[in-house]
């Protein structure tokens, strides 16, 4: 050893242990052993006998002529055109026509035998014409027969396809008719604008009731309104009222009106309807109530529903006297629309409404009665606890010292 050498080492009595007991290499037989492990007696037999059958099933198709094409068609010479055509022709396309009134088996039954005739209402007998297609299991039975209005072709009294029920038509339908004798052979859903559909939210939201924050007494009170009538029917039910069908949500700008909402979506499973306020002002007068009339017509054929207008102070605002010229009027027929449909004439069903705004003083009385909109829940700015819990939800998933007190 040097005298510039340094008089200590890293290596121990314990390496040369290490390299006298180093593992020797697998050899052949060790290999097959490993190769043999989890192999049942009969693993190698069956193996070969599934292999032979492969090569079988190849030579019977070879033989066939069956080639495996990237298109997926067959050879050409195995094509069937005429049948092809009859099976096209037998399928001919619908009309699209729409049931006005259902004429009863003892009304039709005065009027003519089952072909039905247009005797068969007396009201519309000169404009109808009488077309058979009902399908009944016996002729002696009275079938009710259905006015049905074909657009820009004329009124027609006809009965049921043969894969339709009595049960599935309604007054004022849409239906599908064949083209010969215009019997209906499909129920139609109601048609309903795309940029109505769209507005359903489809994936939910990955906000919770936790990750809202600084409006706890806020949260609570719109849970009771939401979640309970949902949930737990019975207790009004036994209480004999009416569950609250509206709810308004409003407090300055940044209070969680929106996030509380996203947070109802992700907690219901029922049907969620995402409707912001100018969405609905359109450019054409009576756009934006058609849109509306669509919007409560898709959500009264879920079983369930929620809908949510944000923002609805714009299209929500109280009733002009009519100094402006007439340039709000699209926005008040809008509005008016909206209030129809909340409390009118025909039943709101098992929607809930929640509305958002943050200037509930420039809304219309109309709408904040009492049947349209039965909560008013406030969103205040957060007190210091609130605050807190607000800076605990958005560092949650930062990399924090853990001795922070919020």
């Amino acid at each position: 050893m040097s005298g510039g050498e340094c008089q200590t080492s890293n290596r121990g009595d314990y390496d040369d242990e290490e390299e006298k007991d180093a593992a020797p290499p697998l050899d052949e037989g060790d290999i097959a052993l490993l190769k043999s492990y989890g192999l049942g007696p009969y693993s190698e037999s069956i193996k070969k006998v599934e292999e032979e059958i492969k090569k079988h099933q190849q030579t019977v198709k070879d033989l066939i002529g069956i080639k495996e094409s990237d298109t997926g068609l067959s050879q050409p010479s195995q094509w069937d055109l005429v049948g092809d055509k009859q099976m096209m022709s037998e399928e001919a396309p619908l009309q699209v026509a729409r049931c006005t009134k259902i004429i009863s088996g003892e009304e039709s039954e005065g009027g003519g035998s089952g072909n039905g005739t247009g005797a068969s209402a007396p009201a519309d007998a000169p404009q109808l014409h009488g077309l058979g297609g009902s399908s009944g299991p016996s002729s002696s039975t009275p079938q009710s027969k259905y006015v049905i209005n074909v657009k820009q072709i004329a009124k027609f009294v006809v009965g049921l396809g043969d894969k339709v029920s009595p049960t599935d038509i309604e007054e004022g339908m849409r239906v599908g008719v064949d083209r010969q004798k215009y019997s209906i052979q499909i129920p139609l859903p109601p048609r309903i604008d795309p940029t109505v559909s769209l507005m359903t939210v489809e994936d939910k939201p990955d906000v919770t009731y936790d990750d809202v924050g600084g409006a706890k007494e806020a949260m609570e009170k719109l849970r009771e309104v939401l979640e309970t009538p949902l949930l737990h029917p019975e207790r009004f039910v036994a209480l004999g009222i009416d569950p609250p069908k509206g709810v308004l949500l409003y407090g300055p700008p940044g209070t969680g009106k929106t996030l509380s909402a996203r947070a109802v979506a992700n907690r219901t499973d029922a049907c969620f309807i995402r409707v912001i306020g100018s969405e609905l002002v359109q450019k054409y007068v009576g756009e934006g109530a058609r849109m509306v009339r669509e919007l409560f017509t898709m959500a009264r054929s879920k079983r369930a529903c929620v809908v949510f207008f944000d923002e609805i102070d714009a299209i929500g605002g109280a009733k002009s006297g009519g100094d402006d010229g007439g340039t709000d009027n699209e926005v008040q027929i809008t509005m008016l629309q909206i209030v129809t449909e909340l409390d009118g004439f025909y039943a709101r069903g098992s929607i809930k409404v929640l509305m958002a705004t943050n200037r509930p003083d420039t809304l219309d009385p109309a709408l904040l009665r009492q049947g349209r909109l039965d909560r008013k829940v406030e969103f205040g700015l957060p007190d210091l606890e609130g605050r807190g819990h607000i800076l605990k939800i958005h560092s949650k998933r930062m990399n924090c010292d853990r001795d922070i007190r919020f």
